[in-house]
């Protein structure tokens, strides 16, 4: 079973003073530190799980420049079996065009399965794996939480909302966007580090895919970035429960509700 798996780099945002560059369309990354997109993680290990069960091959994309290449040799060193970087430039990458590119790259590789993350750290869109699939012409599946596949399908759960699972059938090829939680991801070893210099990373120009110029257009475009305005902490409302109660509606209705 031949499976391809696109990952991403990401700045880890989470308990760090964000701030906006002066434009206002970006924040400033200069000093923040990048991993491997959560989501993707739980692809890849999924990707090398179904690889030690079925055989078969796993190959690791990513569009980035070359600082990009740590997710990939992550992604080797987790158990994939070669690596492609995709050049942009600078090109503006919005869930669209990122599709657009990496269907390009992924139609002239085998693969029974694509897997993506859900969604990304940085931006949180959650478009790139369904846009993907439409790209590639291929059935798709969103929020994936488990798989098996057999005899040319997959049997597959779905993570709905309000705590509910959905078991389908999906006919392979098929491009799946999976959840975290879906398995556990594998420690990277100093071993499997060394083992990862040994393979095949290959980096490709986006010049040298052929893709019309009107599909490297972004469909979306950022007015403005800014924070969340300060507001008030919270306030604790103390007594019996008489006295909660209609200190409550007393706020609801100073608010503009009805009570």
């Amino acid at each position: 079973m031949d499976i391809v798996v696109c990952v991403k780099r990401v700045p880890l945002t989470q308990e760090v003073d964000l701030e906006i560059t002066p434009e206002g369309r970006e924040i400033k990354k200069d000093s923040l530190v990048y991993v491997m997109n959560d989501w993707d993680n739980y692809a890849v290990e999924e990707a090398v799980l179904l690889q030690e069960k079925f055989g078969g091959s796993v190959t690791a994309v990513t569009i980035g420049d070359e600082e990009d290449e740590e997710v990939l040799r992550r992604a080797l060193a987790m158990g994939a079996d070669r690596a492609i970087r995709i050049e942009p430039g600078e090109r503006q990458l919005d869930s669209f065009v990122v599709s657009r590119i990496l269907a390009q790259v992924i139609r002239e590789i085998p693969h029974d399965i694509v897997l993506t993350g859900v969604q990304a750290d940085d931006d949180n869109c959650g478009m790139v794996g369904i846009m993907l699939a439409e790209h590639l012409h291929l059935a798709h599946a969103a929020v994936v939480t488990g798989m098996e596949p057999e005899n040319g399908e997959a049997e597959i759960k779905m993570e709905l909302e309000g705590g509910i699972d959905e078991i389908s059938r999906i006919k392979l090829p098929a491009v799946l966007s999976i959840q975290t939680g879906i398995n556990e991801p594998r420690y990277v070893s100093i071993m499997g580090i060394r083992k990862a210099r040994k393979k095949e990373l290959k980096v490709v120009d986006l010049g040298d895919l052929n893709i019309p110029e009107e599909d490297l257009a972004p469909r979306t475009v950022v007015e403005e970035f800014f924070l969340p305005p300060e507001t008030a902490g919270a306030e604790f409302i103390e007594g019996d429960a008489t006295f909660v109660a209609e200190k409550i509606l007393e706020i609801i209705k100073e608010k503009g509700g009805t009570g």
